[in-house]
């Protein structure tokens, strides 16, 4: 498994209406590593410390979920502006999971539900192509570092589940 992708931004791209287009973001996103704190979210991200989004502050998705959309070239994965992007795992499946990643325990909470802009910032047809496969939004529960690369992904055993809200 491995890290192929960190975003970290302090502004929303995505406001208004798709067809306007995003806005410019004003600081490069693509990251070689990313700065964890637990029961915050990744410093300098526009949801860290947020209380509306205190069980959703990462987002982590799979670079397979974009792959299976066949496209020709393969979309960047930093389009689905998506806090983590990982290869090898497969991230809808931490729904309600508590897992590990590279030493930082995260708590898995809700589907990370596509929007209208993935036909816009990937191509037109992603954001029905994605649905159920958008990734997880979650909150770490350790500080921590995350870097680009190989990466373990280890998670807990089935009687940690977290139950259903």
């Amino acid at each position: 498994m491995e890290i192929i992708a960190l975003h970290v931004s302090p502004t929303h791209a995505l406001e208004g209406r798709p067809q306007d287009g995003p806005r410019p973001d004003p600081v490069a996103v693509q990251r070689d590593h990313v700065e964890v704190r637990a029961g915050l979210g990744l410093v300098g991200d526009r949801y860290f410390n947020h209380k509306a989004h205190r069980n959703a502050a990462v987002t982590i998705f799979a670079a397979e979920s974009l792959e299976a959309l066949h496209l020709d070239p393969a979309p960047d994965p930093h389009a689905v502006r998506r806090n983590i992007v990982l290869r090898g795992f497969p991230v809808d499946s931490l729904v309600r999971q508590q897992f590990t990643l590279d030493g930082i325990r995260f708590q898995g909470h809700r589907a990370a539900n596509p929007c209208a802009w993935m036909d816009v910032v990937v191509a037109p047809g992603a954001f029905r192509g994605l649905r159920g496969h958008g990734g997880v939004r979650c909150v770490p529960l350790d500080d921590g570092i995350l870097r680009l690369g190989p990466a373990v992904l280890e998670t807990s055993p089935a009687d940690q589940v977290l139950a259903e809200a």
